[in-house]
């Protein structure tokens, strides 16, 4: 029978706290910036179809540089996710991971019966893609090799060089293997930085997920994708998705569609928004001595606890003070790493929940020493 371990990251929806610091999305958006009521109320609550809304799948397609054919709309990126671990890996093959990551880039696998190798990137490296130790693990057993661009939870960027390498590895030692990029996080930049190429088009090889919830700031619509650009690939995950839910809901998709017809104005404000905000964080982190891997894009990075402070007591503190981040042992890091999200909360509390951040780390070692950044 398949299981899932008990997930933290639950509390992230379930359990509120004045300052929540895990969170990664942008500002969310409201119904009433995506259609009006006359046009909600004429909406007829039929079935939509497996492959997703046709407009949606349009424009998702000229985002990622694929086929609309090659599009499959999903509940959200975690849903893709979990389509292509099952349509990728039966008990005893073998998935590789780059770590840390997204809890269930390892949990569904794991639970489906897959042998899960993982290759560690490092904050001391600045979350570089291990791409020899990734290589070092691949087999002919190897069914799935999982990433992300930008990482979760350090918002780095793979460079196309290492994403080269990788997928020559891929091909010559697991010629099998589907290799997932997921790129919920690609089209949150700041200020004027232009949305990196996705990885979909690269080979039939490669599959991406997205979805409308970080950057565009709409996850209580449920809608994602897959861009699957291998035809009889493409047949299965759609028919995995046919089994299990039949078809998307049409209120989601039609309100996903407005969101990405208008991305530009959305992301162009939301852009704007991250920028300060991590100029915030970023200033923060060097007045109180704490390292930060400074991430590429997203709403999300990772600092770490200096050395001296009491790492539990530093939770502790935390949760009395009525802040929360990211423990870095929910993405498989060490829990002196902690992934802090700059986007969530207005400026105002976002800057007051870095006060009362301070304070517990203060609270620990009253010397914080000098800043560094990575």
């Amino acid at each position: 029978m398949t299981t899932f371990p008990a997930s933290p990251m639950t509390a992230l929806i379930d359990a509120h706290v004045r300052y929540d610091l895990a969170e990664s999305t942008s500002p969310p958006l409201t119904v009433g910036d995506l259609a009006s009521g006359e046009e909600l109320a004429g909406l007829t609550l039929g079935y939509g179809t497996s492959r997703g809304d046709p407009e949606l799948r349009e424009l998702i397609a000229a985002a990622t540089g694929v086929r609309a054919d090659q599009v499959l709309v999903t509940a959200g990126a975690i849903d893709a996710m979990f389509l292509v671990a099952q349509a990728t890996v039966e008990p005893g093959e073998q998935a590789v991971l780059v770590s840390p990551c997204f809890p269930p880039a390892r949990t569904v696998p794991e639970a489906l019966g897959a042998t899960i190798d993982v290759a560690r990137a490092s904050f001391d490296d600045g979350y570089r893609l291990p791409v020899a130790a990734i290589a070092g693990l691949l087999s002919a057993r190897t069914k799935l090799v999982s990433l992300a661009s930008p990482q979760n939870p350090s918002g780095v960027l793979l460079r196309a060089a290492e994403l080269r390498d990788m997928l020559s590895a891929v091909r010559e030692r697991s010629p099998q293997a589907v290799v997932l990029v997921d790129e919920t996080y690609r089209f949150s930049g700041y200020a004027e930085s232009p949305v990196p190429p996705s990885a979909a088009a690269l080979s039939p090889h490669v599959v991406t997920c997205g979805s409308v919830s970080k950057a565009h700031g709409a996850p209580g619509l449920r809608v994602g994708w897959l861009t699957v650009t291998d035809p009889d690939l493409y047949e299965r995950l759609r028919e995995a998705k046919f089994q299990s839910a039949i078809a998307g809901a049409n209120v989601d998709e039609f309100l996903a569609a407005r969101v990405l017809a208008r991305q530009s104005a959305i992301l162009a404000s939301r852009g704007a928004y991250l920028a300060e905000q991590l100029a915030t964080l970023r200033k923060w982190s060097a007045d109180h001595g704490v390292e930060m891997v400074v991430p590429d894009a997203g709403a999300l990075c990772c600092l770490r606890v200096p050395a001296g402070v009491d790492v539990d007591g530093f939770y502790a503190r935390l949760a009395d003070l009525e802040v929360r981040v990211g423990r870095g042992s929910w993405f498989g890091e060490s829990d002196r790493v902690f992934r802090v999200g700059f986007g969530h909360l207005p400026a105002d509390e976002f800057r007051a929940a870095l006060e009362r951040l301070g304070t517990a780390l203060i609270g620990g070692n009253p010397s914080t020493g000098q800043a560094g950044t990575r």
